[in-house]
């Protein structure tokens, strides 16, 4: 093993990589470059690409848990809507972030123990633990889709996905129902839009909750 690399070390040069390129750049080879040291003295630490990009997951998820687990556990929209943002912030927070570090494998099992008094407050607020664990099921699917669409979004480098391309494509006369819509999904800024449909997630994991008291 290379003197002095450490995991940490090298998850931090693999965000740096990630960050830089792009999933595409991402490779157990331009991490080791970027270390000065060659591929094998990764190997140490990691087996393969994938089992890379579980310690960056890892290091991601670890710091949306530990934000999730900051929020004043008042009520439990707020708490849902807490961990929502915490994993928006923390996906968005690096080029492609949602398309690598959703289904990783979590290698600390800290991050799952985390989970453990979040879930028991949530039974008190009258969820069960399988309504607790769909409800987080359902707001993390959410805010992957709608972080990789973000994403897809501001690193397209063309004007693609603006308000004015779309209208540019359909007529406003013969489809306003259409012409409607683009306004509603491209005039809000992102922040906004998300919380919008946010608040339709926790509409629904409300009437999950209370069907399962």
């Amino acid at each position: 093993m290379a003197k002095g690399l450490t995991r940490d070390a090298m998850v931090d040069a693999a965000l740096a990589v990630l960050d830089e390129t792009g999933i595409e750049g991402l490779t157990v080879r331009a991490v080791a470059e970027r270390l000065g040291v060659k591929a094998p003295a990764l190997y140490w630490h990691v087996r393969d690409k994938q089992a890379l990009v579980d310690e960056m997951g890892t290091r991601v998820w670890s710091g949306i848990a530990a934000e999730a687990a900051a929020v004043p556990r008042t009520d439990w929209r707020e708490v849902c809507a807490g961990y929502a943002w915490a994993a928006r912030r923390g996906l968005l927070a690096h080029r492609d972030g949602a398309r690598v570090f959703s289904g990783t494998y979590l290698t600390d099992a800290e991050v799952l123990r985390r989970q453990e008094p979040l879930l028991a407050w949530l039974g008190e607020q009258g969820f069960t633990a399988e309504a607790a664990t769909d409800a987080f099921a359902i707001l993390t699917a959410f805010v992957v889709g709608h972080c990789i669409e973000e994403q897809a979004r501001r690193q397209a480098g063309h004007d693609g996905y603006t308000l004015a391309h779309r209208e540019e494509r359909v007529d406003a006369d013969e489809h306003p129902l259409v012409t409607a819509s683009g306004r509603r999904m491209f005039a809000e800024d992102g922040e906004t839009r998300f919380d919008a449909l946010l608040q339709a997630v926790l509409d629904g994991v409300a009437g999950l909750r209370s069907e399962r008291r």
